[in-house]
């Protein structure tokens, strides 16, 4: 499997990017994870012309020729970063590469909670008809306390997360199987979506 792991955040120091690498190298037999950061993408606005930023169009070829998506969502007031919200604005706007794309959404902060409200609220955005993602269903990545929660080497130290970890990714995996698998057949009986910047 190839997977496109997107830090959602625009922070230089974050965990949510420790968790995706730990993911990167935990998992390293068993998938290839490529990290994408999203902090160098433009705040979204409509543009003038019909024009895509290079770095959202990026972003949206990776997705496209990705298997599946990983994204880490840190919380902020009870919702997902701006900078990850502005991103998934561009791809609904223009690829729109997400629909269809099996996803896993995983989470940590500092907290005791681990971003659980901003996964709920990343599960509705990615449930809206011009991203329409296959996110896989009950399923919570929630890593609290994550401040102590790796080592000096980028390891996970908490062995009841990383036995947790390795049990939803590996249904990650064949959740991703069983969705391109489903869409294949789907796409026999059904003609490809036309994309109008009028839409």
């Amino acid at each position: 499997m190839n997977y496109l792991a997107i830090v959602g955040t625009n922070s230089d120091v974050s965990t949510n990017r420790m968790l995706l690498q730990f993911m990167q190298k935990h998992f390293s037999s068993e998938a290839e994870i490529e990290l994408y950061e999203i902090k160098d993408l433009p705040a979204f606005m409509e543009p003038e012309d019909s024009d895509i930023p290079d770095k959202v169009a990026e972003l949206s070829d990776k997705i496209l020729k990705a298997d599946g998506v990983i994204i880490a969502t840190p919380e902020y007031d009870h919702a997902i970063p701006a900078v990850l919200k502005s991103a998934l604005e561009w791809i609904s706007y223009t690829s729109q590469s997400l629909t269809d794309k099996p996803v896993l959404i995983v989470g940590a902060s500092h907290g005791a909670l681990g971003s659980s409200r901003a996964q709920a609220h990343l599960r509705q955005i990615l449930d809206s008809p011009e991203l329409a993602a296959r996110i896989m269903p009950s399923s919570e990545f929630l890593l609290g306390k994550s401040q102590g929660a790796f080592d000096s080497t980028g390891n996970l130290i908490y062995s009841d997360k990383v036995l947790e970890l390795d049990e939803i990714f590996r249904e990650f995996v064949l959740f991703t199987d069983i969705t391109t698998e489903l869409l294949a057949k789907k796409m026999l009986n059904k003609k490809a979506k036309k994309f109008s910047w009028q839409d």
